[in-house]
């Protein structure tokens, strides 16, 4: 199954996404320990263009599998994450055009 994962971070998180990002980067490329593949993923930015979070697009078992990756993501357990939305997404969902997925598949 294929999920959206949007995290919205508290504000002022700047220098704490900084000290976690290595950690974060890590946890994205090995899927959480096994939970996910991380398709594809990126920050998101308010209009002024300051980061207010992250998203990614992520094949998971099922839900469970998927809030287990969002969860554990070293960004959250540091208290960066204000809230996690996870979508599932339709079965139409064309994942093969993402090329090169940001976790590498097992």
């Amino acid at each position: 199954m294929f999920f959206l994962m949007r995290c919205l971070h508290h504000p002022d998180q700047d220098k704490a996404r900084d000290a976690n990002r290595p950690a974060h980067r890590a946890w994205v490329q090995s899927g959480g320990d096994g939970a996910a593949v991380v398709l594809i993923g990126s920050a998101l930015l308010d209009g002024t263009g300051a980061s207010i979070g992250n998203f990614g697009v992520l094949e998971a078992a099922d839900l469970a599998h998927a809030r287990a990756f969002a969860e554990g993501d070293p960004f959250n357990r540091a208290g960066i994450v204000a809230s996690i939305e996870l979508t599932p997404l339709p079965d139409t969902f064309q994942a093969h055009r993402i090329s090169e997925p940001m976790t590498a598949r097992s």
